[in-house]
Parts: structure tokens; sequence; C-alpha cells
């Protein structure tokens, strides 16, 4: 009778995972954010995988962890080989759903630039799927199931707008002002995602910081940008999303200061996508349509 040989037991595929993202990104709460569990799922995990290695991957105090020799050792291993997973599960649903586009963008940039393009994007793209989601944060491409990404930052992919920001607000408003040291007399509206707006605008205008605009906060960059339409008060306008609204006369820019940030619009994907795909396709499209479109409605 044939006797089946004992088998060293093999790691968990989600611990393995654990230990690379905690590793990576220096953290349980980092890994845990970027995995969609819990920190304490993550420290389970990885404290699992150490019991059944019988040694330590992370030093422990209260300031945090830190990586032992042999985690440290074995960090570029497993990085490379998640690397090389996220790539081959990226092509697998490449040839399983061929013409499905996945894009991640910060809230604000979908409604405001990508929205407006959608249905051109459509009409000339037909039988291409594309799906949004809005993240505040990029994802990971290589340990996500995004195809593009589409958000302001200082150095990925291609650019599609510089950020240009200046206040704004509705033509009736404008008539109070003249000089920015109006604006102490008038509300300053506030993004809770672009809080130091006012502040990059004030310092890069070279204006007196003892301005210091005063006015309500939003959680949604739309809803900032409404009460603005509506003459509630001047906010900082980021001209590669609002240019439509400045173009037909709804918001006005009542002074000529502006300002320019690090972060441009800027879009990406992940490295080894084959150049014919359909998020290679989309991505080549958006990139020819960088001019605003006209306001719909």
């Amino acid at each position: 009778m044939a006797v089946s040989p004992p088998r060293p037991k093999s790691f968990a595929l989600t611990a393995l995972r654990a230990f690379e993202a905690s590793a990576r990104l220096g953290g349980f709460s980092a890994a845990a954010q970027e995995l969609g569990v819990t920190p304490g799922a993550i420290s389970a995990q990885i404290k699992s995988l150490e019991a059944e290695l019988g040694a330590p991957l992370f030093q422990r105090s209260a300031k945090g962890v830190v990586l032992t020799p042999l985690g440290a050792q074995s960090l570029p291993g497993f990085c490379q080989a998640f690397d090389q997973l996220g790539l081959a599960v990226q092509q697998m649903r490449d040839a399983a759903a061929p013409r499905v586009v996945h894009i991640a963008t910060l809230p604000a940039i979908a409604q405001f630039w990508l929205s407006p393009r959608l249905p051109q994007l459509r009409a000339e793209m037909p039988g291409t799927e594309i799906s949004i989601t809005a993240l505040e944060q990029p994802p990971n491409l290589k340990r996500t199931s995004y195809d593009l990404c589409l958000f302001f930052a200082e150095t990925e992919g291609t650019i599609l707008a510089e950020d240009v920001i200046f206040p704004v607000c509705s033509p009736a408003l404008a008539e109070q002002l003249t000089t920015p040291m109006d604006l102490l007399n008038l509300p300053c509206l506030y993004d809770t995602s672009w809080e130091e707006d006012w502040e990059h605008w004030l310092t890069q205008a070279a204006l007196p910081h003892h301005i210091a605009p005063r006015g309500p906060v939003y959680s949604l960059y739309a809803l900032a940008v409404e009460e603005a339409l509506n003459g509630a008060g001047v906010l900082i306008g980021h001209e590669a999303l609002l240019t439509p609204y400045l173009a037909g006369g709804q918001l006005v820019a009542p002074f000529g200061q502006k300002a320019i940030l690090p972060k441009a619009l800027r879009l990406w994907s992940m490295a080894g996508r084959h150049a014919d795909s359909a998020s290679q396709e989309v991505a080549r499209w958006l990139k020819t349509k960088r001019q605003t479109p006209p306001r719909q409605g």
C-alpha cells in the first residue's frame, strides 16, 4: 500500500502577503489599509507566520515595528514575487475581460475632469466598459485590480494638466472683491482634501499671511464648488477641474494672482501592460483629450 510521505507545511499566502505589505510600507496599519483588513488581522497573520517559521520578522515597540535582520533579508524577494503575481493577475484579467477597464481617481477628478469626457469616450470606443472608483489616495497598481490611476501627483506617469490654483467665486460676489484684503470680509470655503490651498496661494502670490481667510469646511470638493456657485463664499479653484465653469461665466477669478502646486494631474498604469490592451487604449485617448470639454447642461 502506497504511503503518503509527510510534507513540510506551507505558509499561508495571506500571511506572506501581510508580511510583505507591512515590511514594504513600514507598519501594520498601512498594510491593513492597502489590503482592506484591520491592523489586528495583519498582526495576527504575522504572529502566525513567525510561529510557524520559528523566528521573528519584526521587532515590536510602543513606537511601531522594525524589521529584524531576517525580515529585511527576506523582503526584496517577496516584493519581487508579489510584483510578478500582480502583473500575472492583471494579464489574466486582460485575457478574461479584454474590454473592461478599471480607473481609480480622486472624487473631485472623477466628477469634474473625467465624467465630462466619458460620453465621447464611450462613443469613440464602443464595446469598452469603463468602471470608475473614487479614492482619496492612489492605490498600488501592483497590489490591486485597477488598470489606471488618475490623481494629482508629483512624479508618476504622464502630466495631463498642471495644478494651477486661484480664488474663484460667483460673479455677484466678485463685485465685493477689489483686493485680496477684501477676503477678510467674506467667507472663504475650504475642502478637507485640500485644506492648505489657501496657504499655498497666499505664499506663492506673495501676499501677507495675516490675511488668514476663514470660512466653512466641506468634506467633498463638489459641495464646496456648489456653494461657490451659489454665492456662499470664495473657494480656491483648481483650474484643471473648473475650466468649464470659468469659461461659462458661472465662476470668475476676482484676482490675477495664481499659484502652481508641485503635484500635477497625472495618469499612469502598471509597467508591463500590453500596449494594445483596452486600458492602454483608454490611456492614450485620455492623453489626447486634455482640453476640458464644454460643460454639458
